[in-house]
């Protein structure tokens, strides 16, 4: 019997042992590989055209990717449009267009292989494949394909019978799309119609009795009613909660950061200090902005902290008090300067410069940490209509690559300045932001990240990204 072990190979990121990754065992043609708690996950779309499927692909994908699960989306559109350069008719999708299913299938072939190699070379863990399925060959293809690999799969089915929702989709989203470029938009809208008639004739929808083996979640008329099947672990029961939470109704979230505060004029982090004079300017004028914006039902929210709940107190508006919004801690640096912190642990400055999203404080927290603790804040704003959040620097930072769709590279680094109002607004595959600045002075609290990061480097070097203070 050999004794030679096959390598294992571990994932950096997730710290998952693989045993087949990258292996050169002798499968068998046709067998599953294991299937392990951790295996990654494939999220399969189905439904017809205009029922949002891309919409709920790219928004679970940005949610994933904010709470640490390295996910992406295959859109198998854009492989149809790479495979035809140009679009004639909704005649390419009839299912006796012998010539157009070659080309179909060839193309999801080529997606199931980039899933494949986004798994095994990008240590990726959820793949979002959005298209149509909607035959149950076409799942069948997909199951087998998940089987041979080890994948777990997970389908979220969108249905839409409600003829006002979908002609809005439509005219939103589709007919802007590159398609119909340069195409009048009746006529787009007329083709598009013709389109989902095509995929009509061959659509079978996932069955309670046929299917109830598979994991999935049925979603009704953009959220009016679930169904939900077999959920198999914590990821597919975190999808399944954030699909519940989710909502198009049109709104707006407007996020500011306290007025400044006493310890802001010092330079000091963290703290619990009280609003400056020019601080309590700002309540006053973001009381004005608030209330000429005349929001219908606006909510507002604060942190437990004396700077928030300041400012809040200037709108004369109940408000609600969140302690997961109060401000990153910075443990033993709590009202520290920058300058104090270099003196006192140059080694732990650097280190928070190398790698700022991970780093965490001694006795504190880091910005992965804070992403984790915001995470049922931001599940409350995607079930609430208006909301006015005043917060933090490092929260508003967490707030708005959630929104934005920032990576974690970028969120220690946006620029969340004092005294200015951001609002926004949700559209189709993103979102708008506007920014209000109250024209209220105010210190510049923003630290650019410095060139020298290195343990060695000169006080200097540390501080030269340190904004002005008193």
């Amino acid at each position: 019997m050999s004794t030679e072990q096959t390598e294992l190979t571990q994932t950096p990121l997730l710290k998952i042992w693989v045993p087949w990754t990258g292996a050169s065992t002798n499968q068998r043609r046709g067998s599953s590989r294991p299937q392990f708690t951790n295996s990654p996950t494939m999220i399969v779309m189905v439904g017809l055209p205009a029922r949002g499927k891309t919409y709920i692909s790219k928004k679970l994908t940005r949610y994933l990717n904010w709470i640490g699960v390295p996910t992406q989306v295959f859109n198998l559109g854009q492989y149809r449009r790479e495979a035809v350069k140009s679009y004639k008719n909704y005649e390419f999708f009839r299912p006796d267009n012998e010539e157009a299913m070659k080309i179909r299938r060839a193309c999801a072939s080529n997606a199931l292989k980039d899933i494949a190699n986004y798994f095994a070379k990008e240590q990726g863990q959820v793949a979002v494949f959005d298209a149509t399925n909607t035959t149950r060959e076409r799942r069948g293809v997909v199951i087998s394909f998940a089987k041979e690999k080890g994948y777990k799969v997970f389908f979220i089915e969108s249905i839409c019978d409600d003829p006002e929702i979908i002609e809005a989709n439509i005219m939103e989203v589709k007919v802007s799309s590159p398609d119909y470029e340069n195409c009048d938009k009746e006529e787009a809208l007329e083709d598009f119609l013709k389109r989902i008639e095509c995929y009509k004739m061959t659509y079978v929808s996932l069955d309670e009795e046929n299917d109830r083996h598979l994991s999935y979640i049925k979603i009704f008329n953009v959220g009016s009613r679930y169904l939900v099947n077999r959920v198999q672990d914590h990821i597919q029961s975190r999808i399944v909660y954030y699909l519940m939470n989710i909502h198009v109704t049109p709104r707006s979230i407007y996020l500011s950061r306290h007025g400044e505060s006493e310890l802001n004029l010092l330079g000091r982090i963290g703290g619990d200090s009280g609003l400056s004079s020019q601080g309590k300017k700002y309540a006053s004028a973001l009381s004005d902005f608030i209330r000429n914006q005349a929001i219908k039902d606006l909510k507002v929210w604060t942190s437990h902290m004396k700077r928030t709940i300041q400012t809040a107190e200037a709108l004369g508006v109940a408000y609600e008090q969140w302690k997961a919004l109060n401000e990153i801690d910075a443990g033993v640096c709590e009202e520290m300067t920058y300058e104090e912190i270099q003196e006192n642990y140059p080694e732990e400055f650097a280190m928070r410069d190398q790698d700022k999203y991970r780093y965490r404080y001694p006795k504190g927290e880091s910005y992965e940490d804070l992403v984790h603790r915001l995470e049922p804040v931001i599940m409350e704003l995607e079930r609430q209509e208006n909301v006015l959040v005043i917060c933090h620097q490092a929260v508003m930072r967490c707030l708005l690559a959630y929104f934005l769709d920032k990576s974690a590279d970028e969120l220690p680094y946006l620029k969340c300045p004092l005294h200015t109002v951001l609002r926004l607004t949700p559209v189709a595959y993103g979102c708008k932001i506007e920014p209000f600045y109250l024209n209220i002075k105010a210190v510049n609290t923003h630290r650019e990240k410095p060139a020298n990061v290195d343990v060695t480097r000169r006080p200097e070097e540390a501080l030269w990204t340190v904004p002005e203070h008193f």
